[in-house]
């Protein structure tokens, strides 16, 4: 994008506890926070937290952050009894730290967007991906679109239809606990 990076010191205490620091102002300025919440999920979780109760404390105007892989975005709903919904309370985790507004790519469900109580931009990676294989010139009869699941059915139908109706394959995936699949 041709912008330099903002400055900023982060560093781990001996009981791993993070620090976050601000090296410039951020007085009045439109704050984008580049944080994925992927392994290690809860550390980077907290960077991010932090990060953004340091740029509300520095009194930036606005906070998005940016969100390109939202961990706990797949506990997005109860499936048994006693369960957590830990994408809501990640969501009002984002919000309380002091976050204007969110942008997320790929969300797990679309549903997800509706546990912010902020603005959501859910932005999709299929665009960028289509590109790039149609700059290929791949042909449709050497190309097969795989759907993980039953689940992602839907979108891998309408990404083969635009890969001029390339086939479609579906993983029959049986889960027998969490992260135990067959």
């Amino acid at each position: 994008m041709g912008l330099e990076l903002g400055k900023i010191k982060i560093k781990r205490f001996a009981d791993g506890e993070i620090y976050v620091q601000l090296q410039e102002s951020v007085r009045g300025c439109d704050v984008f926070l580049v944080q994925p919440t992927c392994p290690p999920a809860n550390e980077n979780l907290m960077e991010l937290l932090i990060m953004i109760d340091a740029c509300r404390r520095a009194s930036a105007k606005n906070i998005t952050a940016v969100i390109p892989y939202f961990g706990y975005a797949r506990a997005d709903r109860k499936t048994q009894g006693r369960e957590s919904i830990a994408a809501k309370l990640v969501a009002n985790l984002i919000t309380e730290a002091g976050a204007n507004r969110v942008l997320a790519c790929d969300l797990h469900s679309g549903q997800s967007m509706g546990y912010f109580d902020i603005p959501v931009d859910h932005v999709y990676g299929q665009p960028v991906i289509l590109d790039y294989l149609a700059s290929k010139t791949i042909c449709s009869d050497d190309l097969v679109v795989v759907s993980p699941d039953v689940g992602g059915v839907a979108r891998a139908r309408a990404f083969a239809k635009k890969l001029s109706d390339a086939p479609l394959a579906i993983v029959d995936k049986r889960r027998h606990g969490h992260n135990v699949a067959e």
